[in-house]
């Protein structure tokens, strides 16, 4: 990687077009490293390539990197979307023994780090080391799925699951979210929303693979068969995937006068409960009806790809709105409804109440998690800093992911004598109103009080 890092400083003028127009072209010659050479000579692979042209906006350029975003959020957090299939077969003792609140260290670390990978990510992706960031972050992910799939027991489970496909998925996460609305000017929400959307997909066919395939072949083949999944995908990126606004020279990896500027100081802590509130659900839709006894252990497994079906609509629909009536009047109201049927998971008593819940709750879900670095943007008027900015937001507001699982897994261990389920969806539902009034107080912030305004 160090080679690769000094090889890329060395281009002074990476995806710096001499014209101001787009340029989009494919090499027969296969190769891939898409580069802008400071000689004039053409470039090879698909080159992306742009001065201070404005985005395109659309186009074969644009709906490639869409489609790259789309396969990395599915094979990020597509994977750490599932974890509620790893929450309730962990906790049914096959493969170690280990407390609810334990096993949720693995799924809270493992989202934690994408966040906290961000703070290093985003100013990298800012100095232009977009295909190390590929290349590097892929790897992670392949060889945290492969180890899993050797793990016996918990600390391996930790590290291969948590540490190892959350950093991966790190530095894969953010610089997507920055680069793909670098090349749209009015569809931004949209175009946030169908790679979103890519997770919510991973969402229902990595636990539909894994509880089909974990009884038939074991867990380690599930896994295996869930990493070749990935292998095959990340191809698309790799290959594609180029900065269209390039940054003159290093900039500083925080960004210090973010930290004065309220707006993005209030969404942060805003993000901060949401995650707290998303991670909570994500962990504990399907654990919920299995220990209730409301459904079956296949439909409870599969309640996390319903869960995820809903999420689909819920990161494209709200998305594309918010570029007619603006992010935040689109994301408050919505965050406030997730947490409202958070509270609602307390009148369900019966399989089709839950998988009602699964899919509204789902919806919700998907809204809350694709429009924050649509927000980001609005928020962070230099554009040439927004992975920077997406860092740093994502990695304070992580920390909500950190504590989410947790939490919840000691909130349920305090019933006498049976889990304390109330607790926990009170302690979910809370976290995510907060977040609505908060997001409600950016709002005002930036456009005042008028329902009219587009904010």
């Amino acid at each position: 990687m160090a080679s690769d890092v000094g090889r890329e400083a060395s281009r002074p003028v990476l995806y710096r077009s001499a014209s101001p127009t787009i340029e989009a072209g494919l090499s027969m010659n296969g190769s891939m490293n898409g580069h802008a050479e400071s000689d004039g000579k053409k470039s090879t692979g698909l080159s992306i390539t742009t001065s201070l042209s404005p985005p395109p906006d659309g186009g074969l350029a644009a709906w490639t990197q869409v489609a790259a975003g789309f396969v990395i959020l599915l094979n990020t957090w597509g994977i750490l979307s599932s974890f509620g299939v790893f929450q309730s077969y962990y906790a049914s003792g096959d493969l170690f023994l280990a407390s609810s609140s334990n096993i949720s260290w693995i799924g809270s670390i493992q989202s934690f780090l994408p966040q906290l990978s961000g703070l290093i990510a985003g100013p990298l992706y800012d100095r232009g080391y977009l295909r190390t960031l590929l290349a590097t972050g892929s790897a992670f992910v392949l060889l945290g799925l492969f180890t899993l799939s050797a793990s016996t027991q918990y600390y391996q489970a930790l590290l291969s699951q948590g540490f190892c496909i959350g950093i991966g998925a790190g530095l894969l996460f953010v610089p997507t979210v920055s680069l793909v609305p670098t090349y749209f000017s009015t569809h931004v929400g949209l175009a946030v929303g169908m790679i979103s959307s890519g997770s919510s997909i991973g969402g229902i066919v990595y636990p539909i693979v894994l509880s089909n395939l974990i009884g038939r072949v074991g867990f380690p083949w599930a896994i295996r068969a869930v990493g070749f999944i990935a292998l095959g995908t990340f191809i698309l990126p790799l290959v594609v995937m180029r900065v269209r606004v390039p940054v003159p020279k290093p900039r500083t990896i925080i960004d210090w006068p973010a930290l004065t500027e309220m707006p993005f100081v209030v969404f942060t802590l805003g993000l901060f409960f949401i995650l707290i509130a998303n991670t909570v659900v994500i962990f504990y839709i399907s654990y919920y009806p299995l220990d209730r006894g409301f459904t079956s252990r296949e439909l409870g497994t599969n309640i996390v790809a319903i869960f995820n079906a809903g999420s689909v609509l819920g990161r494209i629909l709200p998305n594309a709105l918010s570029d007619r009536i603006g992010v935040f009047n689109t994301l408050v109201p919505l965050t406030l409804l997730l947490g409202f049927t958070q509270f609602a998971l307390l009148g369900v008593f019966n399989a089709p109440g839950m998988v009602v819940e699964a899919i509204v709750t789902g919806f919700f879900s998907g809204v809350v998690i694709s429009l924050p670095p649509v927000a980001f943007h609005v928020l962070t008027e230099n554009h040439s800093m927004i992975g920077t900015r997406i860092g740093m937001g994502f990695g304070l507001g992580g920390l909500g992911l950190l504590a989410g699982g947790p939490v919840a897994g000691a909130i349920l261990a305090t019933g006498p004598g049976q889990p304390n389920w109330t607790g926990v969806w009170v302690f979910s539902g809370t976290a995510a109103v907060i977040s609505g009034f908060l997001y409600a107080a950016v709002r005002i912030m930036k456009s005042g009080t008028a329902l009219s305004i587009k904010a």
